[in-house]
């Protein structure tokens, strides 16, 4: 019983985690696609194209920054620094979580 339960929990770990690996590539293509014109949003890019815009990992090294602040700034209807995109939840998901791996 003990084995079976184990190895239930060991598959859906791996399931969990193959699905967050597909979510970040989804995100960092999503980031490349529609947030690169303002961000840098690659690793070891320090520089944006727009100065005022902050690096994908400057973003993910602010100090309790999470996958809710994220969410929450990504879906605010008003931001008077960024334009006013559209993205799915999925798509703040997918970006939020790329954003996240960037940092070091």
């Amino acid at each position: 019983m003990r084995v079976t339960i184990a190895s239930i929990i060991t598959g859906t770990i791996a399931v969990a985690q193959a699905v967050q690996a597909q979510d970040i590539h989804e995100g960092r293509q999503l980031a490349l696609e529609v947030c690169a014109a303002c961000h840098a949003v690659l690793a070891g890019q320090a520089q944006s194209p727009k100065a005022e815009a902050p690096s994908f990992e400057a973003v993910a090294a602010t100090p309790g920054m999470t996958a809710m602040a994220l969410n929450v700034w990504l879906t605010a209807e008003d931001h008077p620094t960024m334009p006013n995109i559209t993205l799915s939840q999925t798509d703040v998901r997918d970006v939020s979580a790329y954003i996240l791996t960037l940092r070091k």
